[in-house]
């Protein structure tokens, strides 16, 4: 039995196809074929999360027979499958339009933790996954070529309980692969992949999956192999869990590892692009294969440093993986040293810090001295990430460190809810999605009708509260035991009440409590009786992150205290499914991270292009995108005071344009109920989200600036860090 025919039970010949739909994932962000599967059973649709694979297992083999009969239905499902022949063979695009002198035999490979591309695929946890899985996307529809490699971890990240006290346990379901696009990768004797991977004083077995993004093709490694131990099987098995040894071994797998899958597969990438630091291994393995064949350590960091790019995401400290230097050596094992031969005390020095502790061992430092090229994700990261890490070269002035910026952006067909896309077919033109590239289409849509995009926004809002309590229901006869935990799930909440969204990682920088600080002041800001306020919150808080646990359990109180009236709902288990419901629902995106420590936040980009205005303080992607007319921003808090007085400063600042301009402004409506002022900063949020944020312009700034190149092989590294 095929792979493929092992998800899929049969189908009528008539809808065959929709085997192959379903397991490529372009299918998510393609508005005909998610309605196609919507026609087949709607309330199955919505049950499963969409997820068209347990669509397909589910509904009854009856329905699909007389969908095979339905001459309406057979047109839309023809148009779909013409749709996906081309969505899986052709080259043609605008990475061959762009670079015609640029072949497509040598791909780029991108090296991940973590891949969002789906909520059927849970081997994400926020941000990084997420922008990872648009990056993916984005190439598919540019025609890059770029194939991606990752890890798949069978429990996924974790499953977010709360219990009724507040406090955050962390559950697993293990994701079964036959509910998931991911596919085998088999060789000639239909035997599924897998390479031998000496780690420590063993061997790992290490699986490989494959999964279709469009004309993308992902690659994750699975050390769950009958052939090893019960303690390596699991090793794959969870994201960031496990520990600090746990995480330099899963490193060593994805870095290691994968560039050894990629040789047995016979691809040969012409450049190379590590996503975050936990790839870094990736660089250092390729070092070993030019030293084994011969060449000196120096000539085989120039060869590796020529191809490679690394792009770092965060100025936190604990972002960046630091092991100490004896563990990361003993990961290696006498093997990978030997081959290194006499230069291999020197080649894992390059992942030392020459003004840290010498017996530490930096994944950021390893990559930027073996990328040619590094950059940061927003422009202010750009200077923050000079900033941090000039020191590794030397005393050359802040300004002439080498590390660039590319600011990140958003997959468009993937965060735009479908209801403004009519909108823009409508009003723009159907051509729009040809014309993404143009400033002046996105100028069109302040042409946009008021009242049609207020009302689009009214029922994406419904559909987001109707959600909330449909999920709270299922909880409730499910799991949850006490009638205060109904309440705050939301269920008390008001589609015709202004609702502000909070949806981030629980980290303690992120300042999710920054809203709560003066209790009086919020309490007067959502029980106003004429213009009240409701307040939707969601998010993780790392398993590890005690910090961030702590105020997520302070946060939930206050969805059970009555003088909120009900008006807090803290969401649980946030994923990508929920997410959309949000950036599209929500009426204002917050953003308060302490300033500088927003990498990027896109987020808020996400919300932006469905018409939802952002407040937020001014770091990340806000600096470059605030223009004063698509939503608010919190003025920077002197350099000079203490991060306690700044919160104070920047709480105040909030409360002040919530009740002075934000608020008063969305309940300002004219004589159809339109809050027509508000709806221009709506237009202006989708105009800037969509010319300037999108991940298309991110990636055709990777190709043009790096990839090409690269791949062509003029570019010339950055000056290397001193060391």
């Amino acid at each position: 039995m095929t792979p493929l025919r092992a998800k899929i039970p049969e189908l009528p010949p008539r809808l065959e196809g929709l085997a192959a739909l379903a397991v490529n994932l372009a299918w998510s962000w393609h508005r005909q074929s998610r309605a196609l599967f919507r026609r087949i059973d709607e309330v199955l649709w919505s049950a499963t999360s969409h997820n068209p694979i347990v669509l397909l297992q589910r509904v009854d083999p009856a329905r699909l027979d007389r969908l095979a009969r339905d001459a309406d239905f057979l047109a839309h499902y023809d148009e779909v499958m013409e749709w996906l022949a081309v969505e899986q063979s052709s080259t043609a695009g605008w990475f061959r339009d762009a670079h015609p002198d640029v072949g497509t035999s040598h791909p780029v490979a991108y090296f991940c933790a973590e891949f969002g591309l789906h909520a059927s695929v849970p081997i994400y946890s926020g941000g990084l996954g997420v922008l990872a899985g648009d990056h993916c996307k984005t190439a598919s529809d540019l025609a890059v070529p770029l194939i991606g490699i990752g890890l798949f971890y069978k429990k996924g990240y974790f499953d977010q309980r709360v219990r009724p006290d507040g406090w955050q346990e962390d559950t697993n379901d293990e994701v079964k692969p036959d509910r998931t696009p991911l596919i085998p990768v088999v060789d000639a004797d239909d035997l599924q992949v897998s390479i031998q991977l000496p780690m420590g004083d063993r061997i790992i077995h290490v699986r490989a999956w494959t999964m279709a993004v469009g004309r993308v093709t992902l690659y994750l490694l699975d050390t769950d192999h009958e052939a090893n131990d019960a303690e390596d099987r699991e090793l794959t098995s969870k994201l960031y869990a496990g520990g600090i040894p746990m995480r330099l071994r899963q490193e060593w797998v994805l870095g290691v590892g994968g560039v050894r899958l990629l040789r047995k597969l016979g691809l040969a990438p012409g450049a190379w692009h590590a996503n975050e630091g936990h790839a870094s291994f990736m660089m250092l393995e390729r070092v070993r294969e030019l030293v084994l064949g011969g060449g000196t350590l120096d000539d085989a960091i120039t060869t590796v440093r020529q191809r490679t790019l690394f792009t770092t995401h965060t100025p936190v400290p604990a972002g960046h993986d630091v092991f100490d230097l004896s563990d990361v050596a003993t990961c290696a094992g006498t093997a990978f040293l030997t081959d290194l031969g006499a230069d291999g005390p020197r080649a894992f020095g390059l992942g030392v810090h020459p003004n840290r502790d010498p017996q530490q061992f930096h994944m950021t430092v390893l990559a930027m001295r073996l990328a040619g090229h590094v950059n940061g994700v927003a422009q202010r990261h750009g200077v923050v990430s000079r900033e941090l890490w000039g020191d590794l070269w030397g005393a050359r002035p802040t300004d002439e460190v080498p590390i660039g910026a590319i600011t990140n952006g958003v997959h468009l067909a993937t965060w735009m809810a479908s209801p403004i896309m009519r909108l823009l077919d409508i009003h723009v033109g159907h051509d729009w999605g040809n014309r993404r590239d143009e400033a002046e289409m996105w100028d069109a849509v302040l042409g946009v009708d008021a009242l049609k995009l207020w009302t689009e926004h009214e029922r994406l809002k419904e559909v987001l509260v109707r959600a909330i309590r449909e999920e709270a229901r299922r909880r409730w006869t499910t799991t949850w035991r006490e009638a205060a935990q109904v309440v705050a799930a939301g269920t008390l909440l008001d589609p015709g009440t202004f609702t502000i969204g909070f949806a981030r990682r629980f980290a303690t920088y992120k300042r999710a409590d920054l809203l709560f600080r003066d209790l009086d002041r919020l309490r007067t800001l959502l029980t106003n009786v004429k213009r009240p306020v409701q307040l939707v919150i969601a998010g993780k808080a790392h398993p590890q992150d005690t910090p961030g646990k702590e105020v997520l359990q302070s946060l939930y109180h206050f969805t059970r205290d009555p003088i909120f009236e009900g008006r807090v709902a803290f969401l649980e288990d946030y994923d990508m499914h929920l997410a959309h419901l949000l950036v599209q629902g929500v009426d204002l995106w917050l953003n308060v991270p302490r300033v500088p420590l927003e990498a990027s936040g896109t987020s808020g980009m996400k919300a932006g292009l469905n018409g939802v205005p952002q407040l937020s303080t001014i770091d990340g992607w806000w600096e470059e995108g605030y223009t004063g007319r698509n939503g608010w921003a919190i003025p920077k808090a002197p350099a000079d005071v203490d991060p306690a007085t700044a919160d104070a400063l920047d709480a105040d600042h909030l409360y002040q344009l919530l009740e002075q301009e934000v608020v008063p402004m969305w309940y300002d409506r004219d004589e159809h109920g339109v809050p027509r002022q508000w709806v221009r900063v709506m237009k202006e949020a989708i105009r800037t989200a969509g010319q300037q944020f999108t991940s298309r312009r991110m990636v055709q700034d990777y190709v043009t600036r790096y990839y090409a190149p690269m791949l062509r092989g003029d570019l010339l590294p950055d000056d290397p860090p001193i060391g």
